[in-house]
């Protein structure tokens, strides 16, 4: 009945338009006439009508193509009768195949195209829009030929839009015959009807046809320039380009086929070849991409007045200053205080990805400033004070070996990166397209650069002849002496004809060339060697012994062992050569390669250190023979070799560059094993060594047992700082393990950098499975009775074994001290005395593994320490007795330490006077350590309270930190134990009251007077981590020192320079001092909200200072002349950006992930929620602008810092949920459903930029993003016209939000 109605409806109107077409009715008068009807009461058909633009196209098409028809048709349109779009979809269907046969509809047609496509506000918003939009995607069956399932009508119209024009390019390239010539094997869109009518034309006729033809042709093209260049349509052509790539890339193929081929073309004005092959390369999208890089800086600025240009920002800001917080991971990483277990190498990748998205800046400048920041890190340490902990080798590490394997991974990550236009034009439309080779090319223009930075580039005297060297080998290319490495390692400076002196720049050249990111026309650059050698000088001799010699087949004589041990290898094949001798010669052979591996080669062959520290670890886990059935372990036959190489990687320097490399975690692992097993075994296994020493299974374990317990800090408590809800953890054993797991799954992804890859390999080199703690029983129980120690006081101790080595090992201790026979009491408790006998016997070992005597030590540690208290011991023979123990079991030194942390923490224990007669005294020297410990921090403004003992006051120590500085004075240990006792030592000498740790520091300084320097600088920062105020003036300090504002105006006094100065010899670097305190301090929330009251403190101090007069003078001579005022702002906003950037750096090292939660979830929120003084100002506006600028560059960073910017920055839920969480926050705001009592402009600024930067530095952040919340930010952007903002905030989403870009780009005509 409905159908019949309907037919009958459509029926009177094709009578309707009939009679009006037989008397050439006017077509308003019809359209009216039709409309009328359509509202009837009888009828009433809603309008505009989908049905009847159905009707009217079928009836034009083809017995009724008259010229009135098409007016009709076109004041249908114009009053909304029909719905434009959908009558243009229908249109296309039927005129474009059979334009050839129907030349003039399909003129027409384009006629109603050009005048009703282009105004799609008033349809996209009409009558049954959503409706109308169906009916189009089944007319043009876009849903199929997109591959594309959606009902938003914004989507929809990116798809009628895109389908319109590739139609007319289509019939475009037909009409000329080069449709054929395009790739696509089958054209997408019908160009030609089946069955097309063969019409027989006259001649005239026929030449009026092609005419005719030939105008459709370059009517059509005329038209596709119109879509290209409006606007609305352009902006909707490039939602397609980013979300539909592999149809735009068929679609761009054809654009540059019209553009190369046609003649059409040339006879258009509207549009030109070159302007089409712009728009399919897609450059017409650099002047939005610069507009938005344009808006993150200034957008907030424009309501306070113009501003410089961009040229004068960025002429003005210090270029070192923006990648300062390179400069702080690169120092952080070198502080041997901490191993880390993740690589360096990530690390500084990560920040160099997230500096450079960032400061919006090349691969040349980036590389340059990656080389100048490792340069000052070495440069800092050039003259090193002396301490139990060297610096230079780990730093010089840093920069010859891991900056090149950062430039290596990151050129590799550049080369091989492939241009999937759904994965990142998606997420961000502005990208720079990469040009192949353009990495490589910039990094030649840097290190050429490089060379003019002559103060950087003088190398420390220890490498000056590695440097000469470097020099010498180019002067012997370009002199085309061949085996220049054999010569190398035979002749000095002085045997040159010409000056081959070398510098630091050599030593990165030449480690780029090794790395094969360079080639050997670099010893070609001018000025880079100064000359050539015309032949080899007679002085030299023809062989010495060497690793050319060794190549050569020579035997690993003494000498040839010491000239391998002073001389790094110079490739890979040498490394080998020397591996297999330890694999396969006789156990003298191996401890010398152990030599060889741990000397030259690993601290001083940074063009393979990567390679040396893998063989190491090899060797430190040799797999078992073949033939080898034995029930003990494999490992015990290698115990000199395993000694050696243990011994050898001990330093400090060394760990480091192990850590630097990512190996610990592997490194870890192996000595796990090693001490299981060697701590099992009784001492009577002994080996004879190299220089006749005997070593004990004892010595072994405990050499080995004191590197792993560096690895981590055994002292501390597991779980020392709580960051909001999160716990930051220490690296236990556990974890260790786990991260050495995490390296197996590394290479199951083929984008893995050369690092990753590398650490798979090495961990894969031992066991291809997973290896937890449980593997290894011993150490595990030994770790939970560690950890109980530390947590609580000692139980009493039951008649045991345990008891029994007590007793025995108590009476091996004092020995030699008492005289006489006496008993004393038993040891039953952990509080009770200590017992032994009195005699003269030699000291002796007890028969025990080493897992048993330390499971001993802290009851025996507790007997004697009570002893001493109840004075039943004197602190002499404490101290005497103790270093027995450690002589009897050196890994004992460990337990000792162990229970005295915990001791010391627990506060239990009486102090005790240093007065020189019972314990040592300070006093010779604790008024020096002070009046130098007021020059260290005077910078800072804090004082010191005075130390100096007078009168009758003295100095006093809690009893177990007594004992344990007693101790390390005492026991002459081996330079890897007292690496052990040094931090410690300073920890809880820290951690105890005012002033123990000037203290400990005056009596380590009269035994060691060559360390006094590390020891006075190391009490500097107790000052610190005992009062907040002092912490606060020393972060207040980083800032001040960071911008120069101890200055009278602004200037570029401050910087990276002022902040870190020449490192532990510069008094008052605030930087310095910063680095070695943050680790210690407990308070990290507390740490935060300082740095951001800082923070807002220098943006104040930054507007109100304003610009020195010689600057302003120089600003006002330029082209960019405008108001004094204005200039201020535009040069304030670079040091607003270098202090959030210090803010933001200082926030990732207190707490990394932790911190970076709360800074999202409470700290911001809660700045913006609750009144502040701090966000309070009184310049118009300005500061307010510029302090909402600087949270949003800290906020950014802060973030960036932690999770990265790349496309595996997001991988956690964790990282999503805190961003997802501030969103709504923001959003929720920018409803209005949160009120602020913030200063608007603040607000403002942090939100649009904040959301800038994120979209242009980090738009994988948003990959995820709730669609409904950027929908909501967006349009609160565009209540405060912020229209680019908004469509690129929803841009980023990629497909999700398409629909919802295309309706905000065509209401806004942005």
């Amino acid at each position: 009945m409905a159908e019949a109605a309907q037919r009958s409806i459509w029926g009177s109107v094709i009578e309707l338009t009939k009679e009006a077409q037989e008397k050439g009715s006017d077509p308003l008068l019809w359209a009216m006439q039709l409309s009328s009807y359509l509202n009837s009461e009888e009828v009433c058909v809603s309008l505009p009508s989908i049905e009847l633009a159905d009707v009217l196209v079928s009836y034009i098409c083809w017995d009724n193509n008259v010229p009135i028809m098409w007016k009709f048709l076109d004041r249908a349109l114009v009053l909304n009768i029909v719905p434009p779009m959908l009558v243009l979809a229908l249109l296309s269907t039927r005129v474009i195949p059979s334009r050839l046969v129907q030349p003039a509809a399909y003129r027409l047609f384009m006629e109603l195209l050009k005048r009703h496509v282009f105004s799609l506000k008033s349809q996209l918003n009409g009558m049954n829009s959503q409706r109308v939009m169906q009916s189009i995607d089944t007319v043009l069956q876009l849903s199929q030929i997109f591959g594309m399932q959606t009902s938003e009508a914004g989507a929809i119209v990116v798809e009628f839009i895109f389908a319109t024009v590739w139609q007319l390019l289509d019939a475009s390239l037909d009409d000329e015959g080069l449709l054929a010539n395009t790739s696509e094997k089958k054209p997408r869109w019908v160009t030609n009807p089946h069955d097309m009518e063969i019409h027989n034309y006259g001649e005239k006729q026929t030449e009026h046809h092609e005419r005719m033809q030939k105008f459709n042709t370059v009517m059509a093209i005329e038209l596709i320039g119109q879509f290209l260049q409006n606007k609305v349509t352009s902006g909707i052509l490039d939602l397609a380009r980013q979300n539909m790539s592999k149809h735009w890339e068929g679609f761009t193929k054809c654009l540059q086929m019209l553009a190369a081929n046609s003649s059409a073309l040339r006879d258009t004005k509207v549009i030109t070849p070159e302007a089409l092959l712009q728009f399919a390369s897609c450059t017409h999208m650099v002047s939005r991409k610069c507009k938005l890089k344009s808006m993150q800086k200034f957008h907030d600025t424009v309501a306070i007045g113009p501003l410089a240009s961009s040229d004068v920002l960025c002429n003005e800001a210090s270029h070192s200053s923006l990648w300062l917080p390179l400069d702080v991971v690169l120092e952080d990483a070198v502080d041997s205080t901490e191993i880390n277990a993740k690589s360096a190498i990530e690390t500084i990748t990560g920040f160099i990805k997230v500096l450079r998205a960032i400061n919006c800046t090349t691969w040349h400048n980036t590389f340059l400033h990656l080389w100048i920041a490792a340069l000052r890190l070495v440069q800092r340490e050039r003259d090193p004070i002396e301490a139990p902990m060297p610096r230079l080798d780990s730093r010089l590490c840093l920069l010859l070996s891991i900056a090149t394997l950062v430039v290596a991974d990151l050129i590799e990550e550049e080369e091989s990166a492939t241009f999937d236009e759904t994965e990142y034009g998606s997420s961000n439309p502005w990208e720079e397209k990469r040009v192949p080779g353009k990495c490589r090319i910039d990094l030649v223009f840097s290190l050429q650069m490089l060379a003019d930075y002559k103060g950087l580039l003088i190398p420390p005297e220890s490498i000056v002849s590695a440097a000469n060297q470097a020099a010498a080998k180019a002067m012997f290319f370009i002199s085309g002496i061949d085996d220049g490495n054999a010569y190398l390692e035979c002749i000095s400076v002085k045997d040159t004809p010409t000056n081959c002196s070398g510098n630091m720049h050599h030593l990165i050249v030449e480690a780029c060339i090794a790395r094969n990111l360079l080639d050997t026309s670099a010893y070609f650059w001018p000025g880079y060697v100064n000359g050539n050698i015309i032949q080899i000088p007679h002085s030299v001799p023809t062989e010495v012994p060497g690793w050319s010699s060794l190549m050569q087949g020579a035997s690993l004589t003494p000498v040839m062992i010491n000239a391998l041990v002073s001389r790094p290898a110079s490739s890979l094949a040498e490394l080998k050569k020397i591996f297999e001798i330890a694999i396969n010669g006789s156990n003298d052979e191996k401890i010398s390669v152990a030599m060889i591996l741990c000397g030259a080669s690993l601290i001083w062959g940074w063009n393979l250190q990567e390679h040396t520290a893998d063989f190491i670890i090899r060797l430190l886990s040799p797999p078992a023979p073949a033939e080898y059935s034995g029930s003990e372990s494999h490992l015990i036959a290698y115990a000199p070799l395993l000694n050696e190489l243990v011994l050898g990687i001990a330093s400090s320097d060394n760990l480091l560059i192990f850590s630097l490399h990512g190996l610990i975690p592997q490194l870890a692992c192996s000595l796990m094993s090693i001490c299981e097993v060697f701590g099992s075994c009784m001492p009577n296994v002994l080996w004879t060594i190299a220089t006749e020493e005997r070593i004990s299974a004892h010595n072994v374990f405990s050499n080995a047992f004191t590197v792993l317990l560096r690895l981590w800090r055994f002292n501390h408590p597991p779980l020392e700082r709580r960051v909001g809800d999160a716990v930051e953890s220490r690296p236990t054993p556990e974890y260790l393990l786990l991260f050495r797991n995490s390296h197996l799954e590394s290479p199951r992804n083929v984008h893995q950098g050369q690092n990753k890859r590398r650490l798979s390999a090495i961990a894969s080199s031992s066991t291809l499975h997973p290896i937890f703690v449980d593997s290894f029983p011993k150490l595990r129980v030994w770790y939970q009775r560690h950890l109980a120690c530390i947590a609580s006081p000692l139980s009493r101790l039951e008649e045991t074994p345990v008891h029994q080595t007590v007793d025995e090992l108590l009476k091996i201790m004092f020995s030699n001290i008492c005289k006489g026979s006496q008993s004393v009491h038993s040891v039953t408790s952990g509080s009770s005395g200590f017992s032994g006998t009195k005699n003269k016997d030699a000291l002796l070992t007890p028969k025990l593994p080493a897992w048993d005597i330390l499971e001993a030590v802290p009851f025996v540690v507790d007997a004697v320490l009570t002893a001493c208290d109840n004075g039943k011991l004197s602190p002499r023979e404490l101290a005497t007795g103790l270093k027995n123990l450690s002589d009897i079991l050196p890994a004992s030194f460990a337990s000792v330490i162990s229970y005295f942390s915990a001791e010391v923490t627990r506060g239990i224990w009486k102090p005790v006077s240093m007065n020189g007669t019972d314990w040592p005294s300070p006093n010779a020297n604790l008024s020096k350590v002070e009046e130098q410990m007021k020059k260290i921090i005077a910078a800072t403004g804090v004082d010191i309270p005075s130390i100096a003992s007078g009168g009758s006051s003295t100095a006093t120590l809690p009893l177990p930190l007594a004992a344990f500085v007693s101790l390390t004075l005492t026991y002459k240990a081996s330079e890897c134990f007292l690496r052990l006792a040094t931090p410690a030592l300073e920890y809880l000498a820290a951690g105890c009251l005012w002033p123990c740790m000037p203290i400990v520091a005056s009596l380590w300084t009269q035994k060691a007077k060559r360390w006094s320097d590390y020891f006075v600088f190391s009490a500097s920062r107790t000052v610190f981590l005992q009062n907040h105020n002092a912490l606060f003036k020393l972060l207040q300090s980083c800032f001040t020192a960071t911008l120069g504002l101890n200055a009278t105006p602004i200037s570029s006094n401050g910087g990276v320079g002022v902040l870190f100065g020449h490192g532990l010899r510069s008094p008052g670097a605030p930087g310095i001092l910063f680095l070695h305190v943050y680790r210690y301090f407990k308070g990290a929330i507390f740490m935060t909200e300082n740095i951001m009251s800082l923070l807002m403190d220098s943006v104040r101090e930054i507007a109100s200072r304003g610009l020195p007069n010689e600057r302003l003078e120089k600003l006002k001579t330029t082209k960019n002349t405008v108001r004094s005022g204005e200039v201020s702002l535009a040069v304030a906003l670079p040091q607003v950006n270098l202090v959030a950037s210090l803010g933001a750096s200082l926030v990732w090292l207190c707490g990394g992930l932790g911190l970076v939660r709360s800074l999202f979830e409470e700290l911001l929120p809660s700045l913006f929620i609750s009144h502040s003084s701090k966000l309070e100002g009184r310049s118009e506006g300005k500061v307010e602008m510029l302090q909402g600028y600087a949270l949003a560059y800290f906020a950014l960073q802060c973030g960036a810092f932690v999770w990265g910017v790349d496309s595996s920055s997001m991988a956690s839920s964790c990282h999503r949920k805190i961003l997802s969480g501030h969103m709504e926050f923001i959003a929720g705001a920018l409803d209005g459903k949160i009120s602020l009592c913030c200063d608007s402009a603040t607000w403002r600024a942090y939100v649009s930029q904040f959301l800038s930067l994120m979209i242009d530095c980090a738009p994988t952040w948003m990959r995820e993003a709730d669609v409904d919340v950027l929908k909501r930010l967006s349009r609160g952007l565009g209540r405060w016209n912020k229209g680019e903002l908004a469509l690129a905030l929803l841009s980023i989403r990629g497909f999700g939000t398409m629909g919802a870009v295309a309706e905000l780009i065509i209401e806004n005509e942005l």
